[in-house]
């Protein structure tokens, strides 16, 4: 069976770096960053094994590069607190749900929860990220003593979220509309943000 050579693409060719970034956030979304190599990549892409790492350098970068945060969390996040604070959980939520509606955001959210369990550099890659780019700005927004414990809490609910329904596809939170799952889970946001964490169940 005869082997059909690659179209040449040259670095600059105009769809060489989408090509990769699509192959790339496909790969690492359904198979984890450990299962996902530079060279399956180019494969996918139909490019050059060298122009993923002319354009990327490394594994880590690349990862990096493409399923990097669906959203601009310093953008976005301090308009969503604005506001009436008792309504900011449902906010948060609608948003959030919203975001991982669309394919390139549910790929994204997928894509960096899948890595971060599948071997510890990419736990520590997706950590890192998301401490800078999430927790710190939604910390700086909550504003209160606890801020930083508030943001984990919050983030703790989006993760599990984004395993249950995307990743573990758990019926029947997978195919209710993400709106009726954002209001379910906005009352247990709006408590992470504003209420008493000391109290216990009734």
């Amino acid at each position: 069976m005869a082997v059909r050579a690659h179209s040449g693409r040259r670095p600059g060719d105009s769809g060489t770096r989408e090509a990769i970034a699509r192959a790339a956030r496909r790969q690492f979304a359904e198979l984890g960053y450990d299962r996902t190599s530079m060279r399956q990549v180019a494969l996918e892409a139909e490019v050059d094994p060298t122009l993923v790492s002319h354009f990327h350098g490394s594994k880590r970068q690349l990862f990096l590069s493409v399923i990097g945060l669906p959203f601009q969390p310093a953008e976005v996040l301090p308009g969503l607190l604005a506001g009436d604070p008792n309504d900011a959980g449902a906010r948060l939520a609608r948003f959030a749900l919203g975001v991982f509606e669309s394919e390139e955001g549910r790929s994204r959210a997928v894509g960096l929860i899948r890595a971060a369990t599948s071997e510890p550099e990419a736990a520590r890659v997706v950590r890192d990220l998301l401490t800078r780019e999430v927790l710190a700005p939604l910390a700086a927004g909550i504003g209160s003593d606890d801020a930083d414990y508030r943001a984990a809490l919050l983030m703790s609910q989006i993760v599990g979220l984004i395993m249950a329904r995307y990743i573990v596809e758990v019926e029947p939170l997978a195919s209710l509309d993400h709106l009726v799952v954002a209001d379910a889970i906005a009352p247990t946001l709006q408590r992470y943000l504003t209420g008493d964490l000391s109290a216990q169940p009734g």
